[in-house]
């Protein structure tokens, strides 16, 4: 069993499963991993590999990978509750999927109004004989980034035999968990299984899985209403049965699921004059004049001019096609590079190539007996009653096409459209698509699915679509302006003045919006009433730096340096993270660069730096007191970061303070360490505020600090007294609580009592409600996620510091966090524009 890379199955922003908002995630009840707080709105196979189970509500799936490890992917935190609205799986159970597959589109507004969270854990699940290593750090990820390494370390261990003279036991009852059996209450019963000596399974219908194992708990498809049985063998069997009856009894403390959202199937009554509705493939909105793509097949004569020649042409037109798929599939991307490379696989098919020799040999033209070996297979999937393999039938006959069009004279040209086009087709192939999008405004296909590779393909381009509208929509006259509403699943064909202005305005908005963060991101950041207010980026590597800067950072707040400390055996030598501080520092060019100095410990250790066990490590040696009882570790790492040019760029910052004495001990070092490399230049020394302890007392440290930094992770847990990592509590941590913010407060205003500023690095800084309530406590620079940077420095732009003063009083009046959020979402619709 080989180890296998796992790639960023979405895009965004890469968190410890500590940060879970959940306690059987957080607690790794299911397993370890890591997780997403997603940007985009697909979810791709992270690796080759098989789907084991796509949960009905199209939440969540589970995938084996090629070398017997399997992994969950839970796409936001109690999205089951949502019972499959805003989730579009375009995979079920048994598919086999390359890595960078489309897997599930979703909706992301949705799951942002609607999910108490969309952060997405992706782990390791039946995890005996695997490891994880070579984790990402947390931070931005792009789709098809290294995640982390799953690495096969022992053959799986097999359950224990049961005892086969004791008897086996039954029960049967009734499933009345409001979503069923899904990945918590699976986790739950899992670990009562596994306290009892004996074999446990559930069943239900035909099918049966171990109730150690929540995947294949999952993939039984336990919905509420249910009835399951229940069987043990061995000497706790009875106990076993009577824990697990009570547990599924209990309702496991499963939040009721809501009332669905009348969302009738929508009846032609539903459908507005001169609309025509269509099963929504791509969500988005669209204006345009129609163009129609109208695929012919060529015909073909079924008898050939002699074997020889027929089979030249049939190996000139093969060869050609699969080396112009192997030449589009080397500069495709995501879906499209998929695609191509599945077609690839398809036409190499023997199968396919052997029938149609043997076509040739009994006198076919190639074209005829291509068609012949083809045709017969993509009918019988069309043919099965399945609605998803009718849909995989399309690249069968997509790749019929491709070759009859070499046999018959050459590749098809690529089409080009007018800017705006909505394209109008009966059906359409991939290889329509790929390549000839330029112009594209939008798709109406009359036939196909929502899990199409056209569907899939134009999800990745941006592209809204609708399919299986109906042939109504091939009437349609060319260059007749039309309305593509394909989040609401309607083509409005006739569209009115006032239709077109709405849609319009709505277009400009969204774009206006998009070009105004943009166009400003490159912009020193000024509240309105003239304020500067710093926005910086957070940064795990050098490579993260390029991107920051596009994207306007005005230099790094946070350098996390444990990019070069953990997942190794040996600590990094001078030299080694000399050079990447300096590779940073010259990406910012002149910008402002503050390291934090090594954070380890707690749920960050390193190999080469053992820690005895604790009690609470999150309470114990971590943060800068491991640099302190590591003295060299700390020297080797101040004068790595002084020997950075120019001298004074590097800004450091120390990590998890808690008191003067720590500040004054590190001072001491640096200024032995610059009067010995001969250093004048001011090297400034900061703190980060994570402890109660550093922000009551920050009036204390600013005196001999040079500058205080929150991070608002660490903050919130030692406030309310909630460890990220126990699962009982952890889904209640949020930083906008009265307490978190009213220490904030007081940290701004210790810093300013002696001139020093006060900036945030947490995760606050990166949350648009929160933003409007830091500048009011007296936060002047914001360190925060580098896709975040144009976003929010739009939003600062946009409050003066008076009405942000008054907003942050009314939210330390509030008596909880989800008071405050309230009135942060009322704020961001009022008042955002003054």
């Amino acid at each position: 069993m080989a180890s296998i890379v796992l790639s960023a199955p979405l895009q965004g922003w890469v968190t410890a499963l500590n940060d879970v908002p959940d306690a059987v995630f957080a607690g790794r009840m299911l397993g370890d991993g890591l997780a997403i707080d997603p940007t985009g709105t697909c979810l791709y196979a992270p690796c080759d590999g098989r789907i084991v189970s796509v949960q009905a509500t199209g939440h969540a799936l589970t995938i084996e990978a090629d070398n017997g490890a399997q992994m969950l992917i839970h796409l936001g935190i109690d999205t089951v509750g949502l019972s499959g609205r805003g989730f579009t799986p375009h995979v079920r159970a048994g598919d086999r999927v390359t890595a960078g597959d489309a897997l599930i589109d979703f909706d992301l507004d949705l799951l942002v109004r609607e999910a108490p969270a969309i952060i997405t854990p992706i782990l390791l699940v039946e995890s005996e004989g695997y490891s994880l290593t070579n984790r990402a750090a947390t931070g931005p990820i792009e789709v098809g980034a290294p995640l982390m390494t799953v690495r096969a370390i022992a053959p799986l261990a097999t359950e224990k035999d049961a005892d086969t003279d004791a008897p086996r036991e039954n029960r049967t009852l009734r499933v009345d968990l409001p979503h069923g059996i899904h990945a918590r209450p699976a986790a739950r019963i899992a670990a009562c299984a596994r306290a009892f000596n004996a074999t446990i399974a559930l069943g239900k219908d035909a099918r049966t899985a171990s109730a150690l194992s929540p995947t294949g708990l999952l993939a039984l498809g336990i919905g509420q209403g249910d009835a399951i049985t229940l069987t043990a063998q061995g000497s706790d069997a009875t106990a076993a049965l009577d824990a697990l009856v009570a547990l599924i009894a209990s309702g496991m403390n499963e939040a009721p699921a809501p009332a669905a959202p009348r969302r009738a199937a929508m009846r032609e009554t539903d459908v507005p004059e001169g609309a025509l509705a269509g099963v929504t493939a791509a969500p988005g909105l669209a204006i345009g004049a129609v163009r129609h793509h109208r695929a012919i097949d060529p015909e073909v004569s079924p008898v050939g001019n002699g074997v020889a020649q027929e089979e030249a042409a049939f190996t000139t037109a093969h060869a050609a096609l699969a080396s112009d798929m192997m030449r589009q599939a080397e500069t495709a991307h995501g879906p499209a590079h998929a695609i191509l490379e599945a077609h690839a696989a398809l036409l190499a098919d023997p199968a396919l190539i052997d029938a149609t020799h043997a076509g040739i040999a009994r006198g076919e033209s190639a074209g005829h007996a291509w068609r012949a070996a083809i045709r017969p297979q993509a009918d019988a999937l069309r043919a099965g009653g399945d609605a998803h393999l009718a849909e995989r039938a399309d690249d069968l006959r997509d790749l019929e096409r491709q070759l009859l069009a070499r046999l018959l004279g050459g590749a098809a040209a690529a089409q080009h459209y007018p800017v705006g086009t909505i394209l109008i087709a009966e059906d359409l192939m991939p290889s329509d698509l790929i390549g000839s999008a330029e112009g594209l405004a939008g798709l109406c296909i009359a036939k196909g699915g929502p899990t199409s590779h056209v569907a899939i393909l134009a999800a990745s381009m941006g592209l809204p679509a609708l399919v299986a509208i109906g042939p109504d929509v091939l009437s349609i006259a060319d260059d007749t302006r039309v309305i593509l509403d394909a989040s609401n699943g309607l083509l409005h064909t006739a569209p009115t003045a006032d239709q077109l202005a709405e849609a319009e305005a709505a277009q400009a908005k969204a774009a206006a919006r998009r070009a105004e963060a943009l166009a400003r991101a490159d912009m020193l950041c000024h509240a309105a009433d003239g304020t500067r207010i710093e926005v910086v980026a957070n940064l795990g590597s050098a490579a993260e730096a390029a991107p920051a800067i596009a994207n306007g950072a005005e230099g790094c707040g946070l350098l996390r340096t444990e990019f070069l400390f953990l997942e190794r055996d040996t600590a990094p030598s001078i030299e080694e993270q000399a050079a990447e501080y300096q590779a940073i520092a010259a990406a910012l060019d002149g910008r402002p660069l503050i390291v934090r100095l090594l954070d380890i410990g707690g749920d960050k250790p390193a190999p080469y730096l053992p820690i005895a066990g604790e009690e609470n490590p999150a309470l114990g040696l971590r943060g800068i007191r491991v640099s302190l009882a590591h003295p060299a570790l700390l020297e080797d790492q101040l004068r790595a970061i002084l020997s950075v040019q120019p001298t004074g760029q590097c800004k450091i910052m120390l990590p998890m303070v808690a008191q003067i004495e720590e500040l004054r001990r590190v001072r001491a070092l640096l200024d032995r360490l610059c009067a010995e490399l001969g250093i004048t230049t001011v090297v400034q020394l900061g703190i980060m505020v994570e402890t109660p302890a550093a922000a009551i007392t920050a009036d204390l440290l600013a005196r001999e600090a040079d500058f205080l930094s929150i991070g608002t992770n660490d903050l919130t847990q030692y406030t309310l007294a909630m460890d990220r990592a126990n699962p009982a509590v952890a889904s209640a941590l949020d930083g906008l609580h009265p307490a978190v913010l009213r220490l904030i407060g007081e940290t701004c205003r210790g810093g300013a009592a002696h001139g020093r500023w006060t900036g945030v690095c947490g995760g606050l800084a990166s949350d648009p409600l929160a933003v409007p309530i830091l500048l009011g406590l007296g936060v002047t620079e914001l360190s925060t996620a580098p896709v975040m940077v144009p976003t929010i420095k739009a939003l600062v732009s946009d409050v003066t510091l008076a009405v942000c003063r008054d907003h942050a009083a009314a939210a330390l009046a509030c008596a909880s966090a989800a008071e405050v959020r309230a009135l942060a979402r009322s704020f961001a619709t009022k008042e955002m524009s003054v």
